[in-house]
Order: structure tokens, then sequence, then C-alpha cells
């Protein structure tokens, strides 16, 4: 199997979030990869698809993934249902730091507990 082949889940990944610039080629059994992600949290995305597949110290793999805008960490659209809560779950595993968004979004947000669909929150990096 090719290193191509393995990582095959990392290229799709990188597809689906549209990752620029995006290069690939594979030289004595290494896939090198590199693109420009859009945020910090696209680039964890892919690094943390890396390890899935190869491990935490892949040698198979060389990935260059820089960061479009390192001022936030992501920016996130508010889908029906969620929380500020819930998305700081989802961003910092850690639902407590809704407050860090709150106050990256007091343009939008006048209270936490009052968001809605499609609105489009900072995630700040932490």
């Amino acid at each position: 199997m090719s290193a191509k082949d393995k990582y095959k889940g990392v290229l799709s990944l990188g597809e689906k979030l549209g990752i620029k610039d995006g290069k690939v080629s594979e030289e004595n059994g290494v896939l090198k990869i590199k693109g420009e992600a859009k945020t910090a949290y696209e680039k964890n995305l892919l690094w943390d698809k890396i390890k899935e597949i190869g491990g935490q110290q892949p040698t198979d793999i060389k990935a260059n993934i820089t960061v479009a805008d390192n001022s936030v960490y992501h920016r996130h659209t508010v889908q029906s249902g969620e929380s500020l809560s819930k998305i700081a779950k989802h961003y910092y595993g850690d639902p407590m730091k809704y407050k860090q968004i709150f106050s990256a979004n007091t343009n939008i947000l006048k209270n936490p507990d009052m968001i809605h669909p499609d609105q489009v929150l900072v995630i700040p990096n932490l």
C-alpha cells in the first residue's frame, strides 16, 4: 500500500475543508503534503487525522500546513439547538470556556444565553 493510499482520509479531509494551495507528492514511501488551512482549528483537524492513521510520530508522512488567519482559532456558524457551552465543549473540551467565546463576540451577542442559528461566532485563541 502506498503512503498516498494509507493517508487517503487526510487528503479527503483536506478537500472537504477547502485547503488552499494544496500539493501532494510521494517520494521513497513518504507522503509530502503542503497547504493552507483557514484557521488553526482546521489545521489541528488535519493533524489529528494524520495521527489517527499514522500514530503519534508517523515517519511516512511530512506535512507543512500553514494557517491563513491566526487571529482566531476558528469561525463557527451557529446551528439550531446549540449553546455557547456546547460550542465551547466542541472546540476546547470544556463547556465553561463559553465565557471566552461570549467575550470575543460582544459585538453581536448581548446575552450568553441568546444565540441564534446562522450567527457567525469568533472562537478565540486561548
